[in-house]
């Protein structure tokens, strides 16, 4: 069923309006915002005392009358060295844990996340949160967080579980967003303006993470959809401001959670409703554009790949609507998807080719162009083309799984070939894109 159908159905009289609740509306809508930190403040002049309407705060709230600032709210609860896991360097291939390319412990986080040590980031995070420092040094690299700047905790919350992520920890990630509790909560809005002190891209990765951590996937589908109801307020009260920018950000995200509504209901191996409610995604045949590169269409064409709908696929990125190379990226695909890799494997060479004029030299293309050589019988070439890419500089997981993937095809030692390839990574310099690798990176 659609969930415009679900919707109507739950109403006691006729829809007035076609749009769902993943589509932008100009029409004014209840904030949940506004009412939640409504009913907050009133409870605290009311009383000084804990009020039941906070029975699912995720922690005991502020004495502090409501009069006082936002930073005023204690966040300690977040604090508590228990919440956090130790991270075991045995997961790290022996090249990247010599002490010589480790930072030193009084690197500052976003330098170790400009050169992508995003395990030590991931460290240096918990250090300052729980106030836990290895050395004085350190301590001044990383002060303590003052329970009450919730900037500065839900700024090293995000990057201890992005940075989780980042170093496939995603488990203990969702273990650890599990503290956060339920950050639709009131305890989590300004009293005062109804504003979220968490911030967005906090919010979204807490959603995927949480439904993982508790085990109830269906709780990723509800709080997107409870993200997407913000967004739609936020479109409105934007346009009566005449905040152009601001609208158009707010759509943006309202857009992108309707793919992601999608994408966890495939988690969820739902794939009927995943393919029922991307077809309920309606664009209003204007293209999907992320910054001019069209990442929105893409992503809908990737997920119909996943469900097996190639011409739905197609279709997303048809008539320019994610720009010629996302179209070209996609046929390429369906083409694999349809078993034609003779096909695919002409269309990776020549987009491939036509990159390379302008002095691009695309990954995924690459990596694709070899999977297709491999299915074509040309494992030499395939394996030339992966090993191209590596002394250009790429290193993604993709590269290097399929990469000694063609080591374990060609020959039986090919744990030499593995350590070679990883100490040939560890002796480059650190970049942005990610330095330290695992052992399920070169599938030691």
């Amino acid at each position: 069923m659609p969930i415009t159908d679900v919707f109507r159905s739950l109403a006691s009289r006729p829809r007035s309006s076609t749009k769902g609740p993943l589509d932008a509306d100009d029409a004014p809508i209840a904030s949940p915002i506004s009412s939640q930190a409504a009913r907050f403040s009133s409870s605290q002049q009311a009383s000084p005392r804990t009020s039941t309407s906070l029975a699912r705060s995720p922690a005991p709230r502020s004495s502090t009358p409501s009069s006082a600032p936002v930073t005023s709210k204690d966040f300690s609860f977040l604090l508590r060295p228990e919440i956090f896991h130790q991270l075991s360097p045995l997961s790290v291939p022996a090249p990247f844990r010599n002490p010589s390319r480790q930072p030193v412990p009084e690197t500052p986080i976003p330098d170790l996340l400009n050169h992508g040590h995003f395990r030590a980031a991931a460290i240096a995070a918990v250090q300052a949160l729980t106030s836990s420092p290895v050395s004085a040094v350190a301590a001044a690299a990383h002060p303590p967080v003052n329970p009450t700047d919730h900037a500065r905790i839900f700024e090293l919350m995000y990057t201890r579980l992005a940075c989780l992520c980042l170093i496939d920890a995603t488990s203990l990630a969702a273990q650890e967003s599990k503290a956060l509790e339920d950050l639709n909560s009131a305890f989590y809005l300004d009293p005062l303006s109804g504003a979220h002190l968490v911030p967005w891209e906090l919010r979204i990765l807490g959603v995927r993470l949480q439904a993982i951590g508790f085990g109830d996937p269906r709780r990723a589908v509800m709080s997107y959809y409870e993200l997407a109801r913000e967004a739609r307020l936020q479109v409105v009260r934007a346009a009566k401001t005449h905040d152009h920018s601001a609208a158009e950000l707010w759509k943006l995200r309202l857009a992108e959670l309707g793919v992601k509504v999608a994408g966890a209901l495939i988690e969820m191996d739902d794939l009927a409703g995943a393919a029922e409610h991307l077809a309920t995604l309606g664009d209003g045949n204007q293209p999907f554009k992320v910054g001019g590169d069209g990442r929105l269409a893409m992503s809908r064409a990737l997920l119909w790949l996943h469900l097996g709908d190639v011409e739905a696929a197609r279709r997303c990125v048809r008539d320019g609507k994610g720009g010629e190379t996302c179209e070209q990226i996609v046929n390429a695909l369906a083409d694999m998807a349809d078993g034609a890799h003779e096909a695919a494997l002409e269309k990776w060479k020549t987009l491939r080719d036509s990159m390379e004029e302008n002095d691009i030299h695309d990954e995924m293309v690459g990596v694709n162009l070899a999977v297709c050589l491999l299915y074509t019988g040309k494992m030499p070439d395939a394996k030339d083309v992966l090993e191209g890419l590596v002394d250009g500089g790429h290193t993604s997981h993709a590269l290097l799984f399929n990469l000694t993937t063609m080591y374990e095809l060609c020959t039986d030692r090919h744990k030499n070939l593995k350590v070679k390839l990883a100490e040939r990574i560890a002796s480059r310099q650190p970049s942005s894109q990610g330095w330290e690798k695992t052992n399920a990176d070169f599938k030691l």
